[in-house]
C-alpha cells in the first residue's frame, strides 16, 4: 500500500519548481535587469571575439583557435541557464519539466567538463609555444588542434551522458522545489528520497579525476614556462609572455575554484544561498569576463577590433 501511494505521488508530479535567486532578492526587477545586461555583454563579447578570430588572418593561430572554442563554449553555457531564468521571472513562471531539467543538466555538465580539458589544452599550447618555439608548428599543427578540441568536447559529453541519466532516474518523492536557478546535479539530488551517498562519492571521485588530469597538465606546463621566462634575456619578452600566461591563469583560477567549491567541498560548507551565489559567479559573471580577460590590452585583438568598429583615437590609447 505504501509503495502504491509513493508511486502515485511520484508519477503524478513531473514538473520541478526552480526557486531561483530572485525569491531571495529585495529588488528582483533590478536584479533581473542587471543579469540581462550581463547576459547581453557576455553574449556580444564572446560573439565579437569569435568573429575577430575567424576574420583576421593574424589571429589564425593555435592560441586563438582555443580561445574561439572557449568563447563558443561560454556562449552556449550562458544560454543554457540564463534565458530560462529571465523568462520565468518576467512571465511569473518557475516550473521546469523533468525532460527540460535533464537537457539543461546534460548541456551544462558537458560544457563544464569540456571547458576543464580545453583550459588544459590551452596551457599545453602555451608550453609548446614558449618552451619549444622551433617545434611549435609541428607539435601544434592543424590536425593536432582538431584532435585536442574534439577530445575536449568528447570528454565533456562523457560526463554529461554519465551524470544526467543517473541523477534523473533517482526517485523524487520529496518537495519538487529546486533551491537553485537551474538544474544543477547537487541541487536536484537533494530532492531524492533514496540514499544517494554512494552516488555522491562517485561524483566526488569523478570530479577529482576530471580536475586532477587538467590541473596536472596546467601546473606542469606553467612550471616549465616559468623556468623558461626566468632564463629569458629580453625584459620585453618576459613581460609579453607573462601577460599572455597570466590571462589564462586568471580564467583557470576563476573556473576551477568555483567547480571545486560546488562538487568537492563537504556538505557542511554548502547552503542553498551560497551555492546559488557561486553558480551565478561561474555560470554568468565569469563568462562575461573571459572575452575581456583575453582581449583587454591585447594588441593582437584590439587592432582588428578597432578596424572592425572603425573607431578613431578612443582605442589608440588603449592599444599603446
Amino acid at each position: 500500500m505504501e509503495n502504491t501511494y509513493w508511486l502515485a505521488n511520484y508519477t503524478g508530479r513531473s514538473d520541478f519548481i526552480l526557486v531561483g535567486i530572485f525569491s531571495e532578492s529585495k529588488h528582483p526587477a533590478l536584479l533581473c535587469l542587471v543579469i540581462f545586461v550581463v547576459f547581453l555583454m557576455a553574449l556580444s563579447g564572446n560573439t565579437i571575439l569569435i568573429l575577430l578570430i575567424h576574420s583576421d588572418a593574424h589571429l589564425h593561430t593555435p592560441m586563438y583557435f582555443f580561445i574561439s572554442q572557449l568563447s563558443l563554449m561560454d556562449m552556449i553555457y550562458i544560454s543554457v541557464t540564463v534565458p530560462k531564468m529571465l523568462m520565468d521571472q518576467v512571465m511569473g513562471m518557475n516550473k521546469i519539466s523533468a525532460t527540460e531539467c535533464g537537457i539543461q543538466m546534460f548541456l551544462y555538465v558537458t560544457l563544464g567538463g569540456s571547458e576543464f580539458f580545453l583550459l588544459a589544452s590551452m596551457a599545453y599550447d602555451r608550453y609548446v609555444a614558449i618552451c619549444h618555439p622551433l617545434h611549435y608548428p609541428v607539435f601544434m599543427n592543424h590536425r593536432v588542434l582538431l584532435l585536442l578540441a574534439s577530445g575536449c568536447w568528447f570528454l565533456g559529453s562523457v560526463d554529461g551522458f554519465l551524470f544526467t541519466p543517473i541523477t534523473m532516474t533517482f526517485p523524487f518523492c520529496r518537495s519538487r522545489e529546486i533551491h537553485h536557478f537551474f538544474c544543477e546535479v547537487p541541487a536536484v539530488l537533494k530532492l531524492s528520497c533514496s540514499d544517494t551517498s554512494i552516488y555522491e562519492i562517485f561524483i566526488y571521485l569523478c570530479c577529482v579525476l576530471m580536475l586532477l588530469i587538467p590541473v596536472t597538465v596546467i601546473l606542469g606546463s606553467y612550471y616549465f614556462i616559468l623556468i623558461t621566462i626566468h632564463r629569458m634575456n629580453s625584459a620585453e619578452g618576459q613581460k609579453k609572455t607573462f601577460a599572455t600566461c597570466s590571462s589564462h591563469m586568471t580564467v583557470v583560477i576563476l573556473f576551477y575554484g568555483a567547480a571545486i567549491y560546488t562538487y568537492m567541498l563537504p556538505n557542511s560548507y554548502h547552503t542553498p544561498e551560497k551555492d546559488m551565489m557561486v553558480s551565478v559567479f561561474y555560470t554568468i559573471l565569469t563568462l562575461m569576463l573571459n572575452p575581456l580577460i583575453y582581449s583587454l590590452r591585447n594588441k593582437d585583438v584590439m587592432v582588428p577590433l578597432k578596424k572592425m568598429l572603425n573607431v578613431g583615437p578612443v582605442f589608440q590609447e588603449t592599444i599603446k
